[in-house]
């Protein structure tokens, strides 16, 4: 038996809302909710937020802009203000959405924990305004890693340091003697840190193990009711998390985690690059015996679909002959199809629901696009799911590194 595929469709990265919608929302969601998508709207005057006061004022600010403007500066106030006062809010990165609280208290930390339902042992990020903010967390910024912060901050690269004791609640770095640390580049997320003044713990805001939100209605359909607000920002941009990065004394920087900025990059900055011996191996995703991870998504499942998800790699030809004939195997056994798709391969398939992640040559579209692709399947039902590899170097290794997790590492090599 064979199936028409429907559309090809481009996972959504908007969220399509009209004024009906919004008002269910506001009965039938538990979470409070604000939208600043006002200040997206007028990004070229970003000089207008100034991420180094501890307040913004809207007043001031109105002079400059519209009304929608205003307002979103007022729900900015009142989403630090939840963060000030020990709750969890959601809110908009150049990666992902995360999920933030004080890192200074442990209460609030293990609220983001509990909403979550994460292993206690992943250490969190913390999420920083402005340079002062580092020596109140940290004893030590080699030269390493000055020269990584001139380069990538603000922006997706985190880097794990000296801890400086009492600076963090011990539940952020799970035991360990450092902590990690980046400064997001995103016009919501500084002037919303800055406004709350306190280091903001955040991983992403999603149940854990669920594939990470682009958009805040994913956190909502992951986490209403279980945190204290959503910050809607509009869709992320880079689309996968930030690398993660160890830099030390001797030049050498080594990535725990692959991201939004690549090894290529990041040799073009450090002496030397290398790849964590426990990144390279393939994990069995769910070893709680294990060391405690040094970074987030070192250990366990993360970012799976609710179906079963394989990977598939090697010659194209090859790929394209093992993924039509599993799909057609798993449609005679009455499974509900889905393949994450190249475009130049997308059209051949025939599933329930065929995704493009856009042109095999631009890995920056794929990792946009993955997430909200892995979502879509839970949307359609999608309980046998064949995905593409692509390549390993540049944004690839992280476009990878996310959907060989999601698939729990099953990785079917042809050719």
């Amino acid at each position: 038996m064979t199936r028409e595929h429907e559309k090809i469709q481009q996972p959504s990265l908007e969220d399509k809302r009209d004024d009906a919608a919004l008002e269910r929302a506001k009965g039938e969601y538990n979470t409070a909710f604000w939208d600043v998508s006002a200040l997206l709207h007028e990004q070229s005057e970003a000089e207008n937020i100034d991420v180094n006061v501890q307040e913004i004022s809207p007043v001031s600010d109105a002079k400059k802009g519209s009304a929608a403007r205003e307002a979103a500066l007022a729900d900015l106030q009142a989403a630090a203000a939840c963060l000030r006062q020990g709750e969890t809010v959601a809110f908009p990165t150049e990666t992902v959405y995360g999920l933030g609280a004080d890192a200074r208290s442990t209460e609030a930390v293990e609220a983001v924990f509990a909403a979550k339902g994460r292993p206690s042992d992943n250490p969190l990020i913390v999420h920083i305004a402005h340079r002062d903010q580092l020596h109140e967390l940290v004893t030590e910024v080699n030269a390493t890693a000055e020269a990584l912060m001139a380069a990538f901050w603000p922006g997706p690269l985190t880097l794990v340091l000296p801890v400086r004791p009492g600076a963090v609640s011990p539940r952020v770095t799970a035991g360990l003697d450092t902590v990690a640390v980046r400064m997001p580049d995103h016009p919501v997320a500084l002037p919303l840190i800055a406004a709350a003044a306190c280091p903001v713990a955040a991983p992403s805001a999603n149940r854990s193990g669920r594939p990470s939100p682009t958009l805040a209605a994913h956190v909502r359909e992951d986490l209403d009711g279980r945190i204290g607000g959503i910050v809607d920002g509009g869709p992320t941009g880079v689309g996968v998390e930030s690398t993660v990065v160890q830099a030390g004394d001797d030049g050498t920087v080594t990535i725990l985690r692959p991201g939004g900025i690549t090894a290529e990059q990041l040799s073009a900055v450090a002496a030397r690059v290398a790849t964590d011996p426990a990144l390279l191996a393939e994990g069995s995703g769910g070893d709680s015996t294990s060391p405690a991870p040094r970074s987030p998504g070192m250990k366990y499942t993360h970012y799976a679909p609710e179906g079963a998800l394989c990977v598939v790699e090697g010659p194209p030809a090859a790929v394209a002959a093992w993924t039509r004939a599993a799909l057609a195997e798993a449609a005679q056994r009455g499974e509900r199809t889905a393949v994450l798709a190249f475009a130049e391969h997308a059209e051949q398939y025939r599933a329930d629901a065929v995704f493009s992640l856009g042109d095999a040559s631009e890995l920056q579209e794929a990792a946009r696009r993955l997430y909200a692709a892995l979502r879509s399947c839970d949307e359609q039902g999608a309980t046998y799911i064949v995905a593409e590899a692509c390549s390993r170097e540049g944004l690839g290794a992280a476009v990878m590194n996310r959907l060989l997790k999601a698939a729990g590492n099953q990785l079917i090599q042809v050719g």
